[in-house]
């Protein structure tokens, strides 16, 4: 062991003879640099440095257990001296070099036994899972097994009473009386032949209901007529002729739906209808998921291109989402579909006239996003929280045109 106080570069206090060192040693603590040139190699792994209370000392181990003749080569000129410390910091790279493969090598086997590890832990999972789902199969197939067997024996008894209905159907009446006689018990038997003239028809109801049963009824037909659809108009009011138009178109739209494109392929059945998208995206909206939902309404259109609901829903999502030239976009789409205007579609006329001006509003395009709002009451002149948006969108106006005045 070696001990020295803090000093400048190159200022190495002698060590004690016994201990070795590598043909150079060198230690850096800023601002200080402790370097020494010893007389024979130590042991780089085992020896060590340690810094603290304004001193250094050092441990180190000899390669080689020989008493050395001195601590540090004397007679070394500059030249060898740079040549020393080269050849150390190559060796010292190729020791870190060494060391860093090592670590990489631990640190791939540690990955490849944490993956065999988690492989064979889904192995395992998976396994318990096929367990389980054979021996439900086992069970669901011996509790079918067990229903088909009291099927066939229900079938069974079934069978041979109705067999023996059919023969006793086939004898004649007095024949059939005498076997349902010899049939009942005791008291009954007694009383029968206590009583032969009794009317035995109110005992076996069943054989005079036999008798009555009547003939087959005629072949016939009925005709069905439909109501005619009434329309929420006064007759010199009447819209019927748009309304039927309105209905032809939607049932157009309904039956215009391209599932034949390769790109559907994938898709499960009930991706490709149209009307389940749409309530996918609206449970999606529902929870705030607006993107999802989106995507739900994109889909449904690239099938069903003539729905206007669907343009509707996605600008709703497309608002909230802030893309405001694509809110715009499919508004203003919904409203092109939304023709002829009829009673049935201005609920939906009114939203696509909202959310379009509430696009142009956050455009700062206020003009523009009061006519939309000014369209939308005219379809409900009495909506009160339209009226308000409106009023407001007015004063803004009004602001900055005096402003810019």
């Amino acid at each position: 062991m070696g001990y020295c106080p803090a000093m400048k570069e190159d200022k190495v206090e002698p060590f004690r003879k016994k201990m070795g060192a590598a043909c150079k040693h060198q230690v850096n603590f800023p601002p200080y640099l402790f370097e020494a040139f010893l007389y024979a190699p130590i042991d780089d792994g085992n020896s060590k440095a340690k810094i603290g209370n304004d001193a250094i000392v050092f441990t180190l181990y000899k390669k080689e257990a020989v008493m050395w003749e001195t601590l540090s080569i004397s007679g070394v000129d500059k030249e060898m001296m740079q040549r020393i410390r080269e050849k150390s910091i190559l060796q010292a790279q190729e020791r870190a070099k060494e060391a860093a493969e090592a670590k990489a090598t631990a640190r791939r086997e540690d990955q490849k036994y944490a993956l065999n590890v988690m492989m064979k832990i889904e192995e395992e999972e998976r396994k318990k899972i096929e367990d389980v789902k054979e021996n439900e199969r086992r069970k669901a197939t011996e509790e079918l097994e067990a229903w088909k067997e009291c099927q066939r024996n229900a079938g069974g008894h079934e069978g041979a009473r109705r067999e023996e209905e059919a023969g006793q159907r086939g004898k004649p009446v007095g024949e059939r009386r005498k076997l349902k006689h010899q049939s009942l018990p005791g008291s009954l038997t007694s009383r029968h032949s206590a009583a032969k003239g009794r009317d035995w028809g109110s005992i076996f109801p069943a054989e005079r209901e036999e008798e009555r049963v009547p003939a087959p009824r005629p072949a016939g037909s009925i005709t069905v007529s439909f109501t005619p659809r009434v329309f929420p108009t006064a007759l010199r009011e009447s819209q019927a002729a748009l309304e039927e138009e309105w209905l032809h178109k939607q049932a157009q739209a309904r039956r215009a739906v391209n599932t034949d494109a390769p790109e559907f392929g994938d898709l499960k059945e009930e991706e490709k209808n149209p009307e389940w998208l749409k309530e996918k995206g609206n449970k999606l909206f529902a929870t705030e998921n607006y993107l999802a939902a989106a995507d739900a309404y994109s889909l449904a259109i690239r099938l069903s291109s003539r729905t206007p609901v669907l343009y509707l829903n996605r600008a709703a999502c497309h608002l909230k989402l802030r893309n405001l030239h694509k809110a715009i976009e499919d508004s203003s789409t919904a409203l092109a579909l939304l023709t002829p205007p009829v009673a049935d579609n201005a609920d939906a006329r009114m939203k696509a006239h909202l959310r379009r001006g509430a696009a142009f509003c956050q455009l700062e395009l206020y003009v523009e996003g009061l006519q939309d709002y000014d369209a939308a009451l005219r379809i409900d002149p009495a909506n009160t929280a339209v009226q308000s948006d409106a009023e407001k969108i007015r004063n803004v106006i009004q602001g900055t045109e005096l402003k810019s005045q």
